[in-house]
């Protein structure tokens, strides 16, 4: 099973790329991380905001690999404890089927791509920079992984 993370933003500064990178190295290969990158649209001055969002949200759906479970992380999604987070892991592993995550750009998801979404997570009743959500989902995922094989790194 792969866990893909589509995310927009694709020229992240190197402090995001290396604390994803750390998280994402640390989980198995039965449960790998794979981030695609959506390219944010330019945001001008009197920049159609809605139609920016609408762009980058098919781009998003069209980097979902098929067959998919798709879980939309929405600050109106459902709040997930980290042992929550490692049953959805395991679920998820057992189930064989890949899982995509989509976090939205500066302005949140398109509204499709929470009408595709099989689930809704939120990470936060926090507003999050979307660039930081990246390592904290990775990082939150290396956790669940590690209760799941009763791994010294989660000391809860």
């Amino acid at each position: 099973m792969n866990i893909h993370l589509i995310a927009v933003g694709d020229k992240m500064p190197r402090w995001v790329q290396e604390g994803y990178r750390e998280y994402a190295q640390r989980m198995p290969r039965e449960c790998s991380l794979k981030l695609a990158e959506i390219s944010a649209r330019h945001r001008g001055k009197n920049a159609d905001i809605a139609r920016i969002t609408r762009d980058e949200g098919k781009h998003m759906l069209a980097a979902i690999p098929r067959g998919s479970r798709v879980i939309a992380l929405e600050v109106k999604g459902r709040e997930w404890s980290t042992e929550d987070l490692a049953r959805q892991l395991e679920n998820w592993m057992a189930g064989g089927q890949d899982v995509s995550l989509l976090v939205g750009g500066p302005e949140g998801l398109a509204p499709e791509c929470r009408e595709h979404a099989d689930q809704l997570w939120s990470l936060s009743p926090l507003t999050l920079p979307h660039p930081l959500v990246r390592i904290v989902v990775a990082e939150q995922l290396y956790r669940a992984w590690s209760i799941l094989q009763n791994h010294p790194y989660h000391r809860a």
